[in-house]
């Protein structure tokens, strides 16, 4: 069986399936049914990744399990605790990885995960990854501050929404540091 690269708007499909799978069953059941179709949604989600490309991103097989650990915490305890904690420490994981390769190891691992959409120097990687490494932290922090101190109404709205509006904004207003730091094509 040949491997086949999934499109962009495929693979953006699988990302966002699964949230708007959480978003549609929560507003018709509760955050435990929610939470069942999510776990459900993320597997397959993953299986079509796996067999279209026949390998999953390491970024999506972690939190493809959080989900599936927390979520099934969530279900199994029936406590809600668990699943509004998965993007803390999702959030808080990715942070950690990036933060200790650019401080520690003085590398900017977001290049071995975007080295195709973007080639950047090795100190464009480098910045670009503590930027997100601290981007990821603030998410974190945020949403332990959401799901603390507001409704579950509004915290599944913040996940759903939020989280990924000001993901989003985040990324276009990195354009500038990946424009200063590109590397020019060399077949140009």
């Amino acid at each position: 069986m040949s491997t086949k690269a999934l499109s962009a708007q495929l693979r953006l499909v699988l990302d966002l399936a699964p949230l708007a799978v959480f978003f549609i069953a929560y507003r018709l059941a509760d955050l435990i049914w929610a939470t069942a179709l999510l776990i459900a949604a993320t597997l397959v989600s993953l299986a079509i990744t796996y067999v279209c490309e026949k390998r999953i991103a390491l970024a999506p097989l972690i939190s493809g399990a959080l989900v599936a650990v927390f979520g099934g915490l969530t279900i199994a305890l029936n406590d809600e605790l668990f699943i509004k904690m998965k993007p803390t420490l999702i959030n808080s994981l990715f942070a950690l990885i990036l933060l200790v390769g650019a401080y520690v190891f003085k590398r900017g691992l977001l290049k071995y995960i975007l080295q195709l959409a973007f080639t950047l120097t090795d100190e464009g990687w480098r910045v670009l990854s503590v930027r997100w490494g601290y981007f990821f932290l603030f998410l974190a922090v945020l949403n332990e501050i959401i799901w603390r101190s507001f409704s579950t109404d509004f915290w599944v709205s913040f996940k759903v929404f939020g989280m990924f509006t000001l993901t989003i904004m985040f990324a276009m207003s990195q354009f500038r540091l990946i424009s200063k730091y590109e590397v020019a094509d060399e077949k140009a």
